[in-house]
């Protein structure tokens, strides 16, 4: 029958006495062992481990925190989370933590303000991270200070910051999209960018138009969309309305998506009348129809180096760390051609 009052009491667990007792060893052995320290005999250390295993032991890692002035832990602050390319991205950051033995602390950030930015670093501080991650998809950091209380890298950015920035080469995987299409034989190539807010978005554009500016080719007018297929699909009735169009570069997958259906639905087939690059080689972007040629970010890598970096900067902060930009790849399909002979 239980005793009264012990309903609801949750049941203590091993503590490191009781692995001390089940070892015959001190409790200052038990301690050695499980913070890592080497001034234990194997033999000792084979017996500590098993009576930790018996017992289901798992070591205090908030004291070992505080002892060692770690916390195995990354912040992220992220100010757009629904986009394609910032969950790429957050999985890659989770997952190339998780592989140095750091968990992840995710801060969303709604208000591109002073305040708020400082409030999501106090917030993490309090919740004890090592270091942080800004994933900064948009022009929201431009007027606002970063604080200086932990180290801080810092995705899709210009790099007028003072610590690391990590971003895909925006620059040169819109190059590698427009001259392709120039080599394909096309006179022009237009543009379906992305939010004029974005970072990634102006890159590309500044990129597309410098690109035809030097081939010594007409610049098309801008089209803008806002990284969605609906929007793709808006913008491509308007394009697919044009009989002078006969290449697209476009600033993600999902636009071109939508521009892919706006095309078939007006009657310009793909590739014959009208060549579509993409930008992000999302997965299901080679199950599109046409299948779609499109540049390829490895966001996988683009994670790792920003957890690198980061790792790097606890350890030896560099004052003036120069940007990284990890390289892009045009993967070439079957939605672009040359122009139809007329």
């Amino acid at each position: 029958m239980p005793v009264e009052g012990s309903v609801g009491r949750r049941r203590r667990g091993p503590s490191m006495a009781d692995v001390a007792q089940l070892a015959g060893v001190s409790g200052q052995t038990v301690s050695r062992v499980a913070n890592g320290r080497q001034n234990v005999d194997e033999v000792t250390r084979a017996r500590v481990q098993d009576a930790m295993r018996q017992l289901g032991y798992r070591p205090n890692g908030a004291a070992r925190a505080l002892r060692s002035g770690q916390f195995r832990s990354i912040g992220v602050i992220v100010f757009e989370l629904s986009t394609f390319g910032t969950t790429r991205t957050l999985d890659a950051i989770a997952t190339a933590a998780t592989a140095r033995g750091y968990s992840v602390n995710l801060r969303p950030v709604l208000e591109a303000s002073q305040s708020a930015v400082t409030e999501a670093f106090n917030r993490l501080s309090e919740q004890a991270v090592d270091g942080v991650v800004v994933l900064n998809e948009a022009h929201v950091l431009d007027d606002v200070q970063l604080p200086t209380s932990l180290p801080v890298v810092v995705l899709d950015a210009s790099s007028h910051y003072g610590y690391p920035v990590v971003d895909a080469d925006q620059t040169q995987g819109a190059r590698l999209a427009t001259e392709h299409l120039l080599e394909l034989g096309h006179e022009t190539v237009w543009h379906l960018a992305g939010p004029r807010t974005s970072y990634s978005a102006d890159r590309r554009r500044r990129s597309w138009e410098q690109t035809l500016i030097e081939r010594g080719c007409d610049v098309p007018p801008v089209l803008v969309g806002d990284w969605s297929p609906t929007s793709g699909y808006e913008v491509g009735r308007e394009l697919a309305a044009n009989d002078k169009v006969t290449a697209v570069f476009v600033a993600n997958d999902q636009m071109a998506l939508g521009l892919l259906r706006a095309l078939h639905e007006c009657g310009r087939t793909v590739p014959d009348d009208v060549s579509v690059v993409g930008f992000d080689d999302m997965e299901e972007a080679a199950c599109f129809w046409p299948p779609l040629t499109t540049v390829r970010q490895t966001f996988a890598e683009i994670g790792h180096r920003s957890v690198n970096a980061l790792l790097a900067d606890l350890d030896d902060p560099d004052p003036h760390p120069a940007p990284i930009a990890i390289p892009t790849e045009l993967v070439i399909r079957h939605s672009t051609a040359p122009p139809r002979s007329t």
